[in-house]
């Protein structure tokens, strides 16, 4: 269980920064604020890693591969994600990004010879509806575009879910907080050069003049805690219950948010609350936490 609160912690953490990112979202174009985010993380984390392990675990670590991973893991993923949702809309992302643990199992079927069980199934299943319900609940039309804008989605996802293993899996002699550490720096390089790139080529500005200490305290918890601290947590997730299982904790992540809206004096969502409870059993499921009767063959009259 205790792999499970890790990984859990990581998807609080997660969603307490978005309330902060919708400050951010209207003043700063998605890739620059994407690349803010990042190098914030990145820099948070670097000292930390030299602190732990030593300058000789920094001076070792293969980069090359941490701008691989971090490159084609989480910035295009995060660049892809962004592209995404502009060209269809938040409902599609919310769809697209529930199937993760489908990715998930599909890679540790094919490169871990994971056995597929009964149990594995269910825990799937539940994970998939415990997400469609938040979907299908949230209020007005729900309107899903299943054209080129959702094919961009699931490569941002199969990205993520890609960078999340080859983090874990292309570093096997570094610490959880150097495989972190050396992937998001690697996708701070890579996201900054673009965000560089479009703000050379007169691509849109922040609203300089809509900026300040507020701002910057939003961008503190979008960054550190939403995703420097939070994905310290997630890698060691993945490593400790597979990219699989970890992937159904993100489909509570909605539940997540109503109760961060909640405590701040939102309203409580019932039908989030008990989509939460169905991806969680399901995540016990899958584990055989919680086993199951597979079902017996019948046996010929």
């Amino acid at each position: 269980m205790g792999a499970n609160l890790i990984c859990a912690a990581s998807m609080v953490l997660w969603a307490a920064g978005l309330p902060a990112a919708d400050t951010l979202i209207p003043l700063v174009p998605p890739v620059l604020l994407t690349a803010a985010r990042v190098v914030m993380a990145a820099a948070f984390l670097l000292p930390i890693w030299w602190l732990i392990d030593g300058g000789r675990a920094l001076l070792q670590a293969n980069w090359g591969r941490g701008i691989l991973v971090g490159g084609v893991g989480f910035a295009l993923g995060a660049y892809l994600m962004i592209l995404g949702q502009s060209m269809t809309g938040p409902v599609t992302v919310a769809v697209i990004s529930a199937t993760m643990p489908v990715m998930g199992i599909a890679l540790e079927v094919v490169f871990d010879k994971r056995r597929i069980t009964f149990g594995l199934i269910i825990g799937l299943l539940l994970s998939l509806i415990g997400g469609a319900m938040v979907v299908l609940g949230l209020p007005g039309e729900v309107n899903l575009d299943l054209g080129l804008g959702a094919a961009v989605c699931f490569c941002s996802v199969l990205s993520f879910t890609l960078g999340s293993r080859w983090a874990v899996t292309a570093f096997p002699t570094l610490s959880t907080i150097g495989r972190t550490t050396i992937t998001l720096v690697g996708a701070a390089i890579c996201i900054a050069l673009a965000a560089t790139a479009q703000m050379l080529a007169g691509g849109p500005q922040p609203q300089w003049q809509a900026l300040g200490w507020n701002s910057f305290a939003a961008l503190v918890i979008f960054a550190v805690g939403g995703m420097a601290v939070s994905q310290v947590l997630w890698i060691s997730a993945v490593d400790r219950l597979g990219i699989g299982v970890s992937a159904m904790h993100i489909n509570m992540t909605p539940f997540y948010v109503m109760l961060i809206i909640f405590a701040l004096g939102g309203s409580w969502s019932w039908l989030q609350a008990l989509s939460a409870a169905i991806v969680g059993l399901g995540v016990l499921i899958a584990q055989g936490i919680l086993p199951v009767p597979s079902p017996k063959p019948s046996r010929p009259l």
